[in-house]
């Protein structure tokens, strides 16, 4: 499946040229605009992979448009304009963007840009989930080691029985640890 990308360009020849040159390249340009303040509701209503964005934009600039599309992880992000300052490549960084382009551009410029930031998006979505599904397993292990302590505490159980106790109620019960541990903090539940 080809990549689907959103093409923020305030010129419209170039977003011509721009568009024509990603369709031969196999991609799927869903949505263009000329305007930057058009740009985060059509990633947010198109759902691309990617979005190509121009710095200077009428209605907004496309580093405000980068910083809030990284911010809710809407897509990835490059920059693609005729600056080369290195005040504009930092704060496009700043904002998220994962590449940055000068025009004029060459496909074969182009195309590895794309990429990079393609895979750079799906390695931080993967590590966003690693991270999330960490959290919740802490979260869970915390829960247990309190319910734990507290039958331990009242009912004068072992650590492992009081483990077991749990780990069997919740087989038992079709349910999760979390949840039968939820139980005994709440007082709802004992053996």
């Amino acid at each position: 499946m080809s990549a689907r990308l959103v093409i923020a360009e305030d010129e419209a020849l170039i977003r011509l040229d721009l568009r024509e040159t990603l369709e031969e390249e196999g991609y799927e340009v869903v949505g263009e605009t000329s305007r930057g303040d058009e740009i985060v509701g059509l990633v947010r209503a198109q759902r691309p992979d990617l979005a190509i964005l121009d710095i200077n934009l009428p209605g907004g600039d496309g580093l405000t448009a980068a910083a809030e599309i990284t911010a809710e992880r809407l897509a990835a992000v490059l920059i693609l304009t005729a600056f080369s300052q290195r005040e504009l490549v930092d704060r496009a960084r700043e904002a998220g963007a994962l590449a940055y382009l000068v025009k004029p551009f060459q496909r074969n410029d182009l195309v590895p840009a794309m990429e990079l930031a393609l895979g750079r998006f799906e390695e931080m979505k993967a590590l966003e989930e690693a991270f999330k599904d960490l959290e919740e397993r802490m979260e869970v292990r915390t829960m247990v080691e309190r319910a734990k302590g507290v039958l331990m505490d009242e009912l004068d159980m072992k650590e492992s029985d009081a483990f077991r106790w749990i780990q069997r109620r919740a087989m038992d019960g079709r349910t999760t640890m979390r949840d039968v541990s939820v139980q005994v903090l709440s007082g709802e539940l004992r053996p």
